[in-house]
């Protein structure tokens, strides 16, 4: 190593150093506060968090409440200055309270003062540490069938799925898969093997489709799964719509940006069918955009939710240009769209084993079923799988298919779970007021000279 070389390094390493040192200076003098509130609403547990303000806080918030399987009905943000304040309103997907102290204390844990998410998860957002497993990070054109050939693939090579999460949108699929080595049971760390994998599966994705390019990533220790898939399906492009102006079928979310010059601030306004984890997939793709949220409101008591945010740019600016606004607009509409599920859900519970993936999956590609979304987990030795299938040739699942299915991989171990797209029809107005009223929803707004729509 050159002299050189070796102090900028140095200089980097105590650039970071101060960096840390000064937020801890700042954590101490001003701790973050957390307030849980279980009787002032009378349908949700609310939950505020104060604390000094910084790039990345929003979504590593929402992450945390995210990750506890929590549905928020309410949030109100106000991060504009050196503070940052959030009230959730938040229930269990039965839409009951929160009352299990346990859950209540790792969020106090996680978001007050004894918690560490202040500089070490600024820098490296959605990434836990640890070494017992191999993360396999995968990106390529979807088709019919293949989840069933990278599992065979990965079973051939001895490697035991012990998680994954598939999704598909406008023709791409991303996946991240956690294997372990049959083995050994821990991660693989064999550099020629780790090579064959990658090699292997970059094949597999790539198919016969040589117009873009398939991605194979090996590294050790564990990834956020659902931020990473974001990441890599917005690094992929899958944003940029495809010949025909809809989208697969699927109703297209209401997006708008527009400016409020008063401010100086970009107002983005959401309306869509609300889904579990909404707020952190839009959330995660404003903060991956390089995009700061002053302010924000939602509503998703009901089957619909409505955002509404006011944002600059991370160099101070709001958004400048048409061009740039139908980027936020189209990046959007695919954070939200990655994880609706089309096809009818399916749920597996086994006890795990080397292959289960690879057999489970090529059953379905025999039943002529391809996977649309997937989540792969292992649990004290039983695998508890999640796939979304539908028809490889696009018409509805036929029943007789899915019995022939649960008859061969087994009645009590294979469970329907009904379609998802069943839903019923969302009113057109939202009955809570937002941050600007009914403003955003009047033709003329405009008009009041406050904001300037590109279009």
């Amino acid at each position: 190593m050159s002299e050189l070389q070796f102090c900028s390094e140095a200089s980097v390493s105590f650039s970071q150093n101060m960096d840390d040192e000064y937020e801890k200076l700042i954590r101490r003098m001003n701790p973050p506060r957390v307030v849980i509130d279980k009787e002032s609403c009378k349908n949700a547990t609310v939950i505020q968090v104060d604390s000094a303000n910084k790039q990345g806080i929003l979504l590593e918030v929402v992450q945390v409440l995210t990750d506890l399987n929590l549905m928020i009905t309410k949030a109100y943000i106000c991060s504009d200055g050196g503070w940052f304040m959030d009230v959730f309103n938040v229930t269990d997907h039965d839409g009951n309270k929160i009352t299990d102290e346990g859950i209540l204390d790792y969020i106090k844990k996680s978001l007050g003062p004894d918690s560490c998410f202040a500089s070490s998860m600024r820098r490296s957002v959605g990434v836990m540490s640890g070494m017992d497993h191999t993360s396999i990070e995968l990106i390529g054109s979807d088709r019919p069938g293949l989840l069933s050939e990278v599992s065979a693939v990965l079973t051939h090579l001895k490697c035991n799925v012990v998680s994954a999460e598939v999704w598909t949108h406008n023709t791409r699929a991303a996946a991240v898969m956690q294997v372990t080595d049959e083995e050994m049971g821990g991660a693989i760390t064999d550099p020629e093997r780790l090579a064959m994998v990658k090699r292997l599966l970059c094949n597999v994705l790539k198919g016969s489709n040589k117009s873009r390019e398939a991605k194979t990533v090996v590294s050790l220790g564990a990834t956020h799964i659902e931020r990473r898939l974001h990441q890599m399906m917005f690094d992929d492009r899958d944003y940029e719509r495809m010949g025909d102006d809809s989208v697969d079928g699927k109703e297209r979310p209401n997006v708008n940006v527009v400016n409020w010059h008063d401010k100086d601030y970009s107002v983005v306004t959401i309306r869509c069918k609300d889904r579990p984890k909404l707020l952190f997939d839009i959330v995660c793709t404003l903060t991956d955009m390089q995009y700061v949220v002053f302010h924000g409101n939602v509503d998703a008591e009901g089957p619909e939710a409505y955002q509404e945010y006011c944002i600059r740019h991370i160099d101070g600016s709001p958004v400048k240009s048409d061009a740039e606004r139908q980027r936020v607009i189209q990046c959007l509409e695919a954070a939200i769209q990655r994880r609706v599920s089309e096809g009818l859900k399916l749920e597996l519970c086994t006890s795990d084993r080397v292959g289960l993936l690879s057999d489970v999956t090529r059953i379905f590609r025999e039943n002529s079923l391809t996977v649309t979304r997937a989540e792969v987990a292992t649990r004290a030795g039983k695998a508890v799988n999640t796939f979304y299938v539908r028809e490889a040739s696009g018409y509805p699942v036929d029943p007789k298919i899915i019995d022939s299915i649960r008859q061969t991989i087994g009645q009590t171990i294979l469970r329907v779970k009904g379609s998802p797209e069943d839903s019923n029809q969302v009113p057109q107005e939202s009955p809570t007021r937002f941050l600007f009223g009914g403003l955003f929803k009047s033709k003329s707004f405009c008009n009041f000279g406050l904001v300037r729509s590109y279009s």
